[in-house]
């Protein structure tokens, strides 16, 4: 295999500035709901990416669980590595690919801790397996074998059989953007760029060279 050779050739559709909406969330809601209709995988996942107190960057997927006037939420353990890098460093980066409709989306800002009252809400909303699993789960630590997080699962589940609390170490993040970039595949690699940048209270449209 020669990976040289692996390439594709974009051209199902286009974008310009006169199509956009004038406020990003509202073109990221329109090109979400495409990517849904479309039944593209995983639409709502979307890479995160973070950098720690030693400035070391890291990235893993999660999912996107809300988008608002306010930004895009997301939940995670607070005590995981993206849970202590953010509380040191609250910049991050968002990627949204959907290779069906040649489209990705970036998406630059602060994260801030959602409120108790939403995460409760959210959290309420799991199932009751998954709930267990953030008591059991100590995101990130190194741990000896699998066995570890089964017995602490059985452990929790004897400890809540019906009702199961929200962990206060688990929750919502809300992402704040101050930077929004829509991408859509063209030929020849001359792709559409349209980003959104906060500029005070003010969004500015630009067109970006591929």
């Amino acid at each position: 295999m020669n990976l040289h050779d692996i390439r594709e050739d974009y051209s199902k559709q286009e974008l310009s500035k006169s199509h956009c909406h004038t406020n990003p969330v509202e073109q990221f809601k329109i090109w979400l709901n495409e990517a849904m209709t479309a039944k593209v995988n995983e639409p709502t996942a979307m890479n995160i990416a973070t950098v720690d107190a030693d400035n070391r960057p890291s990235s893993r997927m999660v999912l996107l669980k809300e988008v608002n006037d306010n930004g895009f939420v997301f939940f995670s353990n607070y005590d995981s590595r993206k849970g202590r890098a953010l509380a040191t460093n609250p910049h991050i980066s968002i990627v949204f690919f959907w290779p069906e409709l040649e489209r990705q989306v970036r998406i630059e800002g602060v994260v801030e801790k959602l409120d108790e009252a939403s995460s409760d809400e959210y959290f309420a909303s799991r199932p009751y397996t998954s709930r267990i699993g953030a008591w059991a789960s100590e995101q990130s630590q190194v741990i000896t074998d699998k066995s570890v997080i089964v017995k602490r699962a059985a452990l929790f589940g004897v400890k809540h059989p019906i009702s199961v609390p929200r962990p206060p170490h688990w929750g919502g993040y809300l992402v704040r953007a101050d930077a929004v970039e829509f991408w859509q595949g063209r030929p020849s690699r001359l792709h559409d760029r349209i980003r959104y940048r906060l500029d005070g209270d003010q969004w500015l449209i630009e067109r970006l060279a591929p």
